[in-house]
């Protein structure tokens, strides 16, 4: 992990190589202070009133106290802009591979879970490298420059005396935190699950309130509240432990050197300025060795939190180009051709959806589809735009297999309108002009204007700035499928996919939008899925599908006089027409 962390940071490399330097020129200002403050209280002589060499030492103590304080913000100063950018980088980095993720991964994924384990590990990632590098790494160099002037100067009691308790400090600290680590995990788990409760539960407002289980879901919501209180309690608790531990081991190894030291004075081996060195030496190595307890603590715990981000970006893609892909040319000039050629598919193994469907959409003809719900109709348009790989055959676009071309070269060239619209939250301009986001103002007003948007907005009180509310919860089925068709003519396609474009629609304004996608279809290649048949007459070639493969084709008034389950279809529908 810490390697994968590292190439983000090596990109700054002589930003890192400035901030070691100055990590080092700080260390060994700050081990120099104790020995300064020691010559100045052994050069104070009460027989003596001269002051010029405590007063050279005291502007020596002065200047390290300061170069100290001054290397340590250099430090800061020039490695945030690496911390800060290797964040954006990393973070961008899971962004855009959940984006190169199938559609199964997207059906199956919890949004509350991801974004807390995204949020969590970006934090992580500021930890993790500012601890590694800057944390350790200084304390290290501490302790070593400590022991070494310790040995050096005084009996080996003392060094090893330091030795022994950093030895037992480190063991005690890193077996308490290994144990804490399945205990964070658990913590962060249940975190998760709550928040993927809330988040679930929050964007079904509108379920919710139409069953009344407001407290149902309270109740739901306190359950996984409770799980991750017990669990943070534990952790806690344990953490109490660790400190407790941590501090004996440090106060018992501080007051036996103190006694050593105290010793030394009385018997006249050691000055007084001596038993100030030793004390500040063991202050100093305190708190760099009780910091060490937070920064291996923290760093597990980060990793921890790490660990799912990484997971993510570890994920495989189920779909993914060719290694020799190649882009679709001209995706916005003549239409293609397009083949489904014995397509056999399968969400699961063992249900199959479509069964050896086979047929043509010659270049800029339309080609329509009905059948029974499950009949396999929309899993046809997730395939064409590649969200799945067929198990067996192929799909074509000009001879060329779409597996063959980029994925954004092919979904460039589709435009699509889809049965459910969901919208982004924010406003009704943003939302059409997502189809095209280079698109100029007077083009999203244009395709405004041809899906029959342009009365609706226009008795808005903010016109096109008016929000939508989370997913289009604002605007009614029939308003948020305009606004989807607003959003596919200006895309300007060679390819238009409707998927029951008009069901949200009433009659009238249906018929009115239907002229329309009949013209913006003439000269692209268009697949329409279709329930109500009155919307697809005017279709090349009307393809009946049954239990996953086609039972019927041809024109409206040849499958009519077929007399078969699509003329069965078109009399049931006259019947509810007639009806209403």
């Amino acid at each position: 992990m810490l390697h994968k962390l590292f190439r983000y940071l090596w990109v700054y490399r002589l930003r890192v190589v400035a901030a070691l330097l100055c990590l080092i020129g700080a260390k060994l200002a700050t081990v120099g202070v104790p020995l300064i403050f020691k010559e100045i209280i052994d050069a104070l002589d009460p027989a003596q009133r001269v002051l010029t060499l405590p007063l050279t030492l005291v502007l020596l103590y002065g200047g390290l106290r300061l170069s100290a304080s001054l290397c340590t913000e250099l430090r800061e100063i020039i490695f945030a802009r690496v911390t800060q950018q290797s964040i954006r980088t990393l973070a961008l980095e899971v962004f855009g591979h959940l984006h190169a993720l199938s559609l199964r991964f997207h059906l199956e994924r919890q949004t509350g879970g991801i974004s807390r384990d995204i949020e969590r590990g970006t934090h992580a990632i500021a930890t993790l490298i500012n601890y590694t590098l800057y944390s350790i790494l200084p304390i290290l160099v501490e302790i070593g420059l400590v022991m070494g002037i310790l040995a050096l100067r005084y009996p080996p009691v003392f060094a090893l005396m330091t030795f022994a308790s950093l030895l037992l400090y480190v063991i005690f600290t890193i077996a308490v935190s290994q144990w804490r680590i399945d205990i964070r995990r658990r913590v962060n788990e249940t975190d998760s699950a709550a928040n993927t409760r809330a988040i679930d539960s929050l964007i079904n407002y509108e379920t919710v309130k139409y069953f009344n289980n407001e407290d149902f879901e309270a109740r739901r919501y306190d359950a996984d509240m409770a799980r991750w209180a017990a669990a943070a309690t534990k952790s806690q608790i344990s953490l109490s432990f660790l400190n407790l531990g941590q501090q004996i081991i440090i106060v018992t190894g501080l007051t036996l050197m103190m006694w050593q030291a105290t010793k030394g004075v009385a018997e006249g081996s050691m000055t007084v300025g001596d038993l100030v060195l030793v004390n500040a030496f063991l202050m100093q190595l305190y708190m760099p060795l009780n910091f060490l307890g937070v920064v291996y603590r923290e760093i597990r715990q980060a990793m921890t939190d790490i660990e799912r981000m990484f997971t993510l970006l570890a994920t495989g893609k189920e779909i993914a180009d060719a290694p020799d892909a190649r882009v679709l040319s001209d995706s916005k000039g003549s239409a293609p051709g397009i083949h489904f050629a014995n397509v056999h598919f399968a969400y699961d193994p063992e249900r199959a959806i479509l069964r050896g469907v086979d047929f043509t959409i010659p270049a800029g003809r339309t080609v329509a589809v009905v059948g029974r719900s499950g009949a396999g109709k929309s899993t046809l348009a997730r395939l064409l735009f590649r969200f799945y790989d067929v198990s067996n055959g192929r799909i074509t676009l000009n001879g060329t297999d779409i597996r063959a071309l980029t994925q954004s070269s092919l979904r460039a060239a589709i435009g699509i309108v889809p049965q459910d619209t969901v919208l982004f939250n924010d406003t009704l301009y943003y939302n059409i002009q997502y189809g095209r986001p280079d698109a100029s103002r007077e083009e999203v007003l244009a395709a405004a204007r041809a899906a029959q948007l342009d009365a609706f907005i226009a008795q808005l009180p903010e016109g096109f700035d008016t929000r939508v509310g989370e997913r289009g919860l604002k605007l009614s089925g029939g308003e948020k499928q305009r606004v989807a068709i607003a959003r596919a003519l200006l895309k300007n396609p060679s390819i238009l996919l409707f998927d029951e474009a008009t069901s949200a629609l009433d009659s009238r304004t249906e018929q009115a939008i239907q002229q329309q996608l009949t013209a913006v279809s003439q000269g692209r290649t268009t697949l329409v899925i279709a329930h109500r048949l009155s919307t697809i007459l005017h279709a090349d070639e009307i393809l009946v599908m049954e239990e996953g493969r086609i039972i019927e084709r041809g024109t409206h008034p040849e499958l009519l006089a077929q007399g078969g389950v699509y003329a069965q279809m078109w009399e049931r529908q006259g019947a509810e027409r007639n009806e209403v």
